[in-house]
């Protein structure tokens, strides 16, 4: 997937401290920036997710967000056309799951915004089943919500025999 042309654009020294790793990718034009946002990983060095280090207003842009574009759906990815997927494993892709997130990509003109406020320390969350007509893989959700959908898969698609399966087990345990 790498070009010449994406290694020249890869930034080479820090003089900028966004989460993106492209000259064209400054915080000054509103990418997220490492003052407002902590990459967290597990011990292996894994990312498990982004938090915020600041509050967030209700409805308030949070960051633009960068990709490749790809025809096809995968890991990081999110649909923003029926054919067009963006590739972002530095913000979007790396944000956690929730049924009631607190946050909403908007795929048209590539920002993030808060749909709650945040209050700093807060892991920032999607509703990955609203990311794509079709999931790269459906999954158990543990969002813990109330009305917690249980099971996540993309609206256009059938659900695996791996989660009717989490299902039943799960509704004989309830």
């Amino acid at each position: 997937m790498k070009t010449r042309a994406m290694d020249k654009a890869i930034r080479t020294t820090p003089d900028d401290d966004c989460l993106y790793p492209f000259t064209t990718t400054l915080t000054a034009y509103g990418y997220p920036s490492t003052r407002d946002f902590e990459v967290v990983c597990d011990t292996t060095g894994e990312i498990i997710g982004i938090k915020s280090r600041v509050a967030f207003d209700n409805r308030t842009l949070i960051a633009r967000v960068f990709g490749y574009a790809l025809g096809e759906c995968r890991q990081h990815t999110l649909q923003i056309s029926e054919r067009i997927w963006l590739y972002d494993p530095w913000m979007c892709g790396q944000l956690q799951h929730a049924c009631h997130p607190n946050t909403y990509v908007d795929t048209s003109y590539l920002e993030l915004w808060s749909v709650m406020p945040i209050a700093a320390g807060t892991w920032l969350t999607i509703d990955y089943a609203n990311t794509g007509d079709a999931l790269p893989r459906q999954f158990a959700c543990t969002c813990g919500a109330p009305d917690c959908r249980g099971w996540i898969k993309g609206p256009h698609e059938q659900l695996s025999a791996e989660g009717r399966a989490f299902l039943e087990q799960r509704g004989r345990a309830n």
